[in-house]
């Protein structure tokens, strides 16, 4: 019997993995998953250096001069590369427009078309109530509004609200009668540098001291291992469900049913994608690591995880193959394969959804739970890990065992559903015959 298994596998591997399909997957996955993250880094290297105008229609009479003083303070400190002196960043440069005597409406519809013909880029309205912003009445007044056709995503705004508050707390302690000497003191913020734990050695007993962490790192290195996980599983088990299909559509099972058992020949699919997913892992572990080297970033990554990630990537290519390799069986088409790929996708895509969440808080409640749910413990359970603050020794070991069963038991539901599958004829079947042939004798 694993003879023949292992026959059948080798023939699936080698025709999968020598297929054009197989090796274009192999580069093309990375650009669809990381292809965000290469668009941004293009971007940065080739920002939008266009002045951005922006009106200030400042109806306080107080808050335009310090705000066009701040704003002009933070072009040069951010708008300018410390060594080279380039710009590497957008100017803001704010005009000043005093309140018209008349409709304060058509003033804000002139400013607005000014917007649309692009020669502004924004304007700003300030109203006296910007000064008072701890004074309580109902209904809550306006005190700043910012008037643009720009995206939902603007950084503009998020950009001007420090030096439109530092403005308006300078004439607040102006109004209060503070030196405008002592302005700087009372308005710089004062940074919070984010330190990693100190340990001890326990060779030497000498206290290690705390470093800076680098909180981009940080964020990649999990994010990072996800990613890797998710494009494997894909690569690996997208093609099992139309490819039995095809085989079916083809009567290629029913000429393979005289050498081998529906359970063999499913048995041999799962190992064979099982081979494409570590093929495919081999080349993109390498292909990360060089990467990391070259940014010098090696020890930002977790490599301690590497036997956890592999386990979690076997344990969910199983299950997921096993389930394309069922639901192919019972479809009748390629279109029916393409409706039921939604359903494969589910326990990868709903802990993505989760994703910050979990990162916000890898030992709370709902992060605990979701990593010890068999479906999604694999994505979960491995995020969880490679947090700086870990989990408790015991729940990797829980969560694997929940999905050794769970892996167990839904192949062999697979494998039931598969024989019968490989047989039918006609119409697609319903649900509840699905359900029906899992547990038919």
């Amino acid at each position: 019997m694993l003879r023949k298994i292992l026959l059948l596998a080798k023939r699936d591997y080698i025709e999968s993995v020598r297929t054009k399909a197989f090796i274009i997957g192999l580069v093309v996955a990375p650009l669809l998953f990381g292809g965000g993250f290469l668009a941004i880094a293009i971007l940065k290297k080739q920002p939008d250096l266009r002045d951005k105008r922006i009106a200030v229609l400042d109806r306080t009479g107080l808050v335009a001069p310090p705000l066009l003083r701040a704003v002009a303070e933070k072009n040069a400190k951010n708008a300018y590369d410390k060594v080279t002196h380039s710009q590497i960043e957008a100017l803001y440069v704010l005009e000043a427009v005093a309140p018209s005597p008349g409709d304060a409406e058509e003033q804000r519809l002139a400013l607005s078309n000014r917007v649309r013909s692009r020669e502004l880029f924004a304007f700003l309205e300030i109203w006296p109530p910007a000064l008072h912003p701890g004074q309580e009445t109902k209904p809550a007044p306006r005190s700043v509004g910012y008037y643009t056709n720009a995206g939902g995503i603007d950084a503009t705004r998020t950009w001007l609200r420090e030096p439109l508050n530092r403005a308006v707390r300078s004439v607040q302690l102006a109004q209060l009668g503070v030196e405008g000497s002592h302005f700087e003191d009372l308005l710089t913020p004062v940074a919070i540098d984010p330190l990693s734990l100190l340990t001890r050695d326990a060779k030497t007993g000498t206290v290690q001291q705390a470093k800076k962490k680098d909180e981009i790192a940080e964020f990649a290195a999990p994010f990072g291992m996800i990613m890797l996980l998710t494009m494997i599983v894909m690569v690996g088990t997208a093609p099992m469900l139309s490819a039995v299909t095809e085989d079916k559509n083809q009567r290629i099972f029913e000429m393979l049913l005289g050498l081998a058992t529906p359970m063999e020949l499913m048995a041999a699919r799962v190992l064979a994608a099982l081979g494409r997913s570590l093929t495919s892992s081999a080349f993109y572990i390498f292909g990360a690591l060089l990467v990391l080297q070259g940014m010098a970033m090696m020890g930002a990554v977790p490599l301690h995880l590497l036997p956890w990630f592999f386990v979690y990537l076997v344990a969910q290519v199983t299950m997921l193959s096993s389930f394309a390799a069922a639901l192919g069986a019972a479809c009748n088409s390629p279109q029916d394969a393409q409706n039921l790929g939604v359903v494969l996708v589910t326990p990868i895509m709903i802990p993505f959804f989760v994703m910050m969440p979990v990162m916000t808080a890898p030992n709370g409640a709902m992060a605990t739970v979701m990593s010890l749910i068999p479906p999604f413990t694999p994505m979960v359970m491995l995020l969880r890990q490679s947090m700086p603050a870990g989990v408790p020794a015991w729940q990797p070991w829980v969560g694997l065992v929940g999905i050794l069963l769970w892996t167990a038991g839904g192949t062999w539901v697979a494998a039931r559903i598969f024989r019968v599958g490989i047989l039918m004829q006609g119409q697609p079947p319903k649900l509840s015959e699905i359900v029906r042939w899992a547990w038919a004798k």
